[in-house]
């Protein structure tokens, strides 16, 4: 059975969405490493593509989608992280309960896990936050970071270098027990 061939775009909102498409992943990804919440990840994600939409005849078709659009991302979360930093604020709603899905057990583990990478990403400025998932989330090469964050090769590089010494500093720092290490299991490494 040959595949059935895509129809080709018929307008720009079409072809924009074509292009969310293909890299909303990456873009939410990025927002949630720089983030550390699933909620301002998805509305910074929603920014990112209405910013994209808004300026589309900015790219440049010579270069890759990706990279603009995750400098889009990248930029819009530094601004939110360095509001967050100056409004500390509290959600006034609760929080849903989660969708159903791998066991209690698998699910402390994962969580345990996600806080603690959080935990030690809030550590870093928001550049060293951003440097950090560009390169080991979203696999960009130092100078794709540049063009990115809109940064010298030789600054990317010294971010990694600081963020990277600041990340093995807190895996130095005594770590607060986990739920299994208080119920007399050891620490996972």
């Amino acid at each position: 059975m040959h595949p059935v061939p895509r129809r080709a775009p018929t307008s720009e909102a079409e072809a924009f969405g074509a292009l969310v498409e293909e890299h909303q992943v990456a873009v939410y990804n990025l927002c949630y490493r720089m983030l550390g919440d699933p909620d301002q990840a998805e509305d910074a994600a929603q920014e990112t593509f209405l910013r994209g939409f808004r300026s589309r005849h900015g790219l440049d078709p010579a270069r890759p989608a990706r990279t603009w659009l995750l400098s889009i991302a990248a930029h819009h979360c530094i601004d939110v992280l360095r509001r967050r930093a100056r409004l500390a604020w509290l959600p006034l709603e609760d929080r849903p309960l989660p969708e159903p899905g791998p066991g209690p057990e698998e699910s402390l583990e994962r969580s345990e896990a996600d806080s603690d990478l959080q935990r030690r990403l809030r550590r870093l400025g928001p550049e060293e936050r951003a440097v950090i998932a560009l390169r080991y989330w979203q696999n960009l090469s130092v100078e794709e970071i540049a063009t990115v964050t809109s940064s010298s090769a030789n600054a990317v590089r010294t971010r990694l270098y600081r963020a990277r010494r600041t990340l093995a500093a807190a895996d130095l720092a005594p770590q607060p027990p986990t739920v299994r290490e208080m119920h007399g299991e050891p620490r996972a490494v």
